[in-house]
């Protein structure tokens, strides 16, 4: 039997997890970048991924503060975000590479990649009593250009919500 969504991300979220309980007060967190139809992976992508690649390559010294998830229907940052003093710092990294994943599947799909159906971003915490919240940060059409002040906004919005309600209820 295959297991569900649910499951398979609680499980994704609790091995991530291992890895950052000693790292002190925080939240666990993953920002999906998810295209609303069709695929956005190496596949049908690949103009988007030779970017989103280099990225990477290019800030490899950012990438312990997340892991970088590729899933058929987008990628997915799993993240570790310390609460000091009641408040949350969002890395400016973290905010760059969702912004360059975004242009990235601009640049793709002007340069062939297919479909182009539009984003959504979307930030997911996981519960210890199995429970995960989602909140829709926005949706992007491919033609659309975002700053990354613009997404930080909303992603900092999104993830207060999320950060600010207790792990049980």
């Amino acid at each position: 039997m295959t297991p569900d969504w649910n499951t398979e991300f609680r499980d994704r979220m609790t091995r991530f997890e291992a890895h950052r309980l000693s790292d002190g007060a925080g939240v666990s967190l993953s920002i999906k970048i998810r295209v609303v139809s069709g695929c956005f992976h190496r596949e049908h992508s690949p103009h988007a991924y030779s970017r989103i690649d280099q990225w990477l390559k290019d800030h490899a010294s950012e990438s312990s503060d997340f892991s970088f998830e590729e899933h058929e229907s987008g990628p997915e940052l799993l993240l570790w975000l310390a609460i000091v003093a009641g408040s949350i710092n969002l890395a400016t990294g973290i905010v760059n590479l969702v912004a360059a994943i975004i242009k990235a599947r601009s640049d793709g799909v002007n340069g062939g990649d297919r479909p182009s159906a539009p984003l959504e971003l979307i930030v997911r915490r996981s519960f210890s009593n199995g429970e995960y919240r989602e909140e829709k940060v926005l949706r992007v059409e491919h033609h659309e250009r975002l700053g990354a002040d613009e997404v930080e906004s909303k992603l900092e919005e999104a993830i207060r919500k999320m950060a600010d309600r207790p792990d049980t209820e």
